[in-house]
């Protein structure tokens, strides 16, 4: 039972440590934010079309029907009142030589509907203002530049949320693993990016960030150390031709953060590679940034992705997706001082290993050894 329990929390706490990311594969940051303070809320408020812009489709649809609803509701009300003043009001039994503020509005409901036809310019010509009342002059003309703001607010806010540049990033995709092989005669890290749309990402800028936490001589321990990550691709990394699936890879040499690893214990170690791709949208001229992460499981050493380009016999050239984030298994050094030869810092022992099962027995001289 211990055995089994030990294994039950060994398994709670390898699920813990993979969900323990900073950002998520679709590229949404978890991070909690507390203390603070009540005032800086109504920063948000300030900055109110931001706030709109960025609050979920059902808060939009929710203002939307509120706002055009109360507003009717409540221009109807001003309605009834100026017609109440004016003694219009079908119970207040007006004379047949009375000139109402607006004709055939003789109740609330009648209001409302006169309300409604004013703000949305529909006039279906039953009900009108009369210029005998300047309150009601008045209240048609705040009543129309009211609707007018409200209709091109909410109209902005929707059209923004269509266009944000957050939805032409859900068409750029990575691949799931990061892998660790030798490339032009380097140990690389390598990762796939994807535009599955056949219009171009233009000028494309591809990097990367190692968090971590570190403690720095001083005894200072940082929680979240952001280290850079320089990728490449093979027609260098300066606006690479987003025309196909892209292989980024990174150079790991004494410089990179990745040269301490080694087969045998980077799934034990505590990192996240956070990796961007900034660029202008060409069809919109939008510019976007697509993230997604990767942690110590994530990385399969000794592995390199399939090829998915290949060419037909009319020269048409065709990207196979199935092999996206297949990999195949290649002849790869176990650790980066194997790699390039280093002596002394091997991770494993170069000594080799004692086997227990090995019996040491005496063997005789074999008589009659012919000597040539």
């Amino acid at each position: 039972m211990s055995s089994l329990r030990e294994q039950f929390h060994d398994y709670i706490a390898e699920r813990r440590r993979r969900r323990a990311r900073l950002v998520t594969k679709d590229g949404r940051c978890i991070i909690e934010y507390g203390n603070i303070n009540y005032t800086r809320n109504f920063a948000f408020l300030a900055d109110f079309w931001t706030t709109f812009v960025e609050i979920r489709w059902r808060f939009v649809l929710f203002f939307f029907i509120a706002s055009f609803s109360l507003s009717w509701f409540i221009f109807g009300l001003l309605w009834y009142c100026i017609a109440r003043a004016n003694g219009d009001l079908t119970w207040q039994d007006p004379p047949s030589d009375h000139t109402p503020c607006v004709q055939n509005v003789g109740g609330l409901t009648s209001a409302f509907l006169f309300s409604l036809e004013t703000q949305t310019t529909i006039g279906y010509g039953a009900r009108a203002i009369t210029p005998f009342c300047p309150g009601a002059v008045a209240l048609i003309i705040i009543q129309s530049l009211i609707g007018a703001i409200i209709n091109c607010f909410l109209c902005g806010v929707i059209l923004a949320k269509i266009s944000l540049p957050k939805k032409r990033a859900k068409t750029i995709t990575f691949s799931e693993m990061a892998v660790i092989c030798p490339r032009n005669n380097s140990l690389c890290l390598s990762i796939r990016v994807a535009n599955l749309r056949k219009t171009l990402m233009i000028g494309s800028q591809v990097y990367g960030k190692l968090l971590r936490t570190t403690t720095t001589p001083d005894g200072e321990t940082i929680i979240m150390d952001q280290v850079s990550i320089d990728f490449m691709v093979d027609a260098g990394n300066d606006n690479p031709f987003f025309v196909c699936p892209l292989t980024l890879y990174h150079v790991i040499d004494k410089r990179s953060p990745f040269f301490e690893m080694a087969v045998d214990n980077i799934h034990s170690q505590d990192f996240e590679l956070v990796v961007f791709l900034d660029g202008t949208a060409e069809s919109t001229s939008c510019s976007c940034q697509v993230r997604t992460s990767y942690i110590p499981h994530e990385f399969m050493w000794g592995y390199n992705f399939m090829p998915i380009i290949s060419r037909s016999k009319e020269g048409k050239y065709k990207v196979d997706f199935s092999n996206f984030s297949k990999v195949v298994p290649v002849a790869t050094a176990h650790c980066s001082y194997c790699y390039h030869n280093i002596k002394g810092h091997h991770h494993h022992s170069t000594l080799g290993c004692e086997n227990q099962g090995f019996e040491v027995i005496e063997i005789d001289d074999p008589p009659n050894v012919t000597k040539m």
